[in-house]
């Protein structure tokens, strides 16, 4: 597959359907679909940026970040969660989640944003830059993440200030912010 052939834009209300069969199909069952179902009309998890990359005028990845913030704090810096990225089965392993990330971060520098965090794999996320062990390094999951995987836990600075801004406990949005979003839980796929 030709990469250059990838065309990545901005979602609006008309890509809905879309976006769920891409979700549908990349996780093979139905729970990240509603979560993203849920989160695209969630008011707390505003400005969202929401990315669909077509090829053949076919949608084959998608990924969403919403607004989070920092528990305790006045004036929130401008701060996202990836969640999820998902990419169809025949696109998988082919560089497409990658360019969605790129989008996304651009996207998200030119409006401001600070951090971008993300719960995932510890072997995929780094290559894009994300530093493993957030909490480590002063900001802990809306829930608790065990110490085997606190690798999976990361952030990926893309504002000026790097580090340099308040840290405390991430608190995203209504919709993202309950603990079955947190753990891997075989009964919870449907």
């Amino acid at each position: 597959m030709d990469l250059k052939k990838i065309q990545i834009k901005e979602t609006n209300t008309s890509d809905f359907d879309n976006i769920m069969t891409v979700e549908k199909q990349a996780f093979g069952y139905d729970k990240e679909a509603k979560l993203v179902a849920e989160l695209l009309t969630d008011e707390t998890a505003e400005p969202i940026v929401s990315l669909l990359a077509f090829y053949d005028n076919k949608a084959i990845g998608h990924i969403l970040f919403t607004r989070a913030y920092i528990e305790g704090v006045e004036e929130h810096p401008m701060i996202h969660i990836l969640a999820p990225l998902a990419v169809i089965p025949e696109f998988q392993q082919q560089g497409v989640g990658g360019l969605l990330i790129k989008a996304g971060i651009r996207l998200l520098q030119e409006r401001g944003a600070h951090l971008i965090f993300v719960l995932g794999h510890k072997e995929y996320y780094p290559k894009h830059g994300f530093i493993p062990d957030a909490g480590g390094l002063g900001y802990p999951a809306p829930y608790p993440i065990p110490n085997e995987y606190a690798d999976y836990w990361m952030v990926l600075p893309i504002g000026e200030n790097k580090f340099d801004t308040v840290k405390g406990k991430i608190r995203c949005s209504e919709t993202l912010n309950r603990p079955e979003h947190w753990r891997d839980d075989e009964s919870d796929r449907q």
